[in-house]
């Protein structure tokens, strides 16, 4: 092992993760209870010993760089493997459990999460649900914050979400096939129809979620639909959509057919003709191990999954 490997410690590791994280040295000096200057220290040896620059430094923070985001993807893994180590091979309970998913805004992604948190109710941990824009989960993935990325592929944005998997070394792998589904009130006058095609939602006002500055239609967390809609609403949380769509008569298209427990009481999910399939999966890091908590999440998914139809 060379020189720098050995003063590579975990301690410097879990150090750079926490400025990553937090985009700025006094926060993460704060959270780690050492001093501004010594965490700058830390910083300059561990760019000195790998011979690269991590982190670029502004006015505004501090930023991960481009090779800096490779480095670090790859410190994750090391540390996520260490507290694999101490989990099979020292005092359970020893440690605290980190775990991260991103998903797109999914009723049976969250009832899988829940129930993640009540098998390790027990133990020390710090779980995170980040449900995000599409671009943003590709990147968790990709940088390693997060283990699992939720999200789904059609025929319209597979050819572009399969080049950016595999510039950003992620793998996609299915887990479900439905249909889609237009969300709305109980109350619209379109509530009592069995099935409903696009050209009929087209007067109402159509709710979506706002992708950020990544906001083409291939990142779209809704299929795109043949007819354009001639109102958009634009929200970020899934509370604020759903109580829209209880107010304006507005509709929403996603995979509500899978999860209708956990749909909102006053809203409907019908399904919508002739707009192909959804193939609902996740996304991994192509270098990251699987661990048990990872493995635990997905086979909840693929229960609350299992009713999904074509």
């Amino acid at each position: 092992m060379s020189a720098t490997m050995n003063t590579l410690t975990l301690q410097k590791m879990r150090y750079l993760v926490a400025v990553a994280e937090k985009g700025s040295i006094t926060g993460a000096a704060g959270e780690l209870f050492v001093s501004q200057p010594g965490l700058t220290k830390t910083i300059h040896e561990v760019e000195d010993e790998v011979g690269i620059r991590i982190f670029e430094r502004s006015s505004k923070g501090i930023t991960v760089t481009k090779q800096g985001e490779e480095f670090l993807a790859y410190v994750r893994q090391v540390l996520e493997q260490v507290d694999l180590l101490q989990e099979h091979f020292m005092q359970q309970g020893a440690h605290k459990r980190l775990f991260c998913i991103s998903s797109q805004h999914y009723g049976f992604a969250v009832r899988a999460f829940a129930d993640l948190v009540r098998e390790y109710a027990d133990d020390r941990y710090d779980f995170s649900f980040r449900e995000t824009a599409t671009y943003e989960i590709v990147e968790d993935v990709a940088e390693m914050r997060s283990a699992l990325g939720i999200l789904y592929l059609n025929d319209y944005n597979e050819t572009v979400l399969r080049r950016l998997f595999k510039e950003r070394n992620c793998v996609f792998e299915e887990v479900c096939v439905t249909v889609p589904h237009a969300l709305l009130s109980r109350r619209h006058p379109l509530a009592q129809r069995e099935s409903l095609l696009p050209e009929e939602l087209a007067p109402y006002p159509y709710l979506c979620y706002e992708q950020g500055t990544h906001n083409s239609l291939y990142l779209a967390e809704e299929m795109c639909s043949s007819v354009e809609p001639s109102r958009t609403i634009r929200v970020r949380d899934r509370a604020t959509l759903c109580n829209l769509l209880t107010e304006v008569n507005g509709y929403t298209v996603s995979s509500g057919g899978i999860d209708r427990e956990f749909l909102h009481p006053g809203l409907l999910a019908i399904p919508l003709r002739g707009q192909g399939s959804i193939h609902i999966g996740y996304i991994t890091h192509r270098n990251r191990l699987r661990g048990p908590l990872s493995r635990f999440y997905l086979q909840a998914l693929r229960r609350y999954t299992s009713a999904a139809e074509a």
